[in-house]
């Protein structure tokens, strides 16, 4: 039985964060805190993780 090629490929931590930057990462969870299901504490977390343009102007350089 062979495997197929991409599961024996090897790829760098920095070749995978290239990749994911590139096109863009949405991260999004929730966390609850609850004591006696009493919920006490709510934790949202939206987050987008991109890579910027150096050449791209920003609101500040109007």
């Amino acid at each position: 039985m062979t495997e197929p090629a991409l599961a024996s490929r090897e790829i760098a931590l920095v070749d995978l964060l290239d990749r994911l930057l590139a096109g863009g990462v949405v991260i999004t969870g929730d966390l609850t805190l609850s004591i006696a299901d009493v919920d006490l504490v709510r934790v949202s977390l939206n987050a987008l993780i991109t890579s910027v343009k150096a050449d791209m102007a920003t609101p500040w350089d109007r």
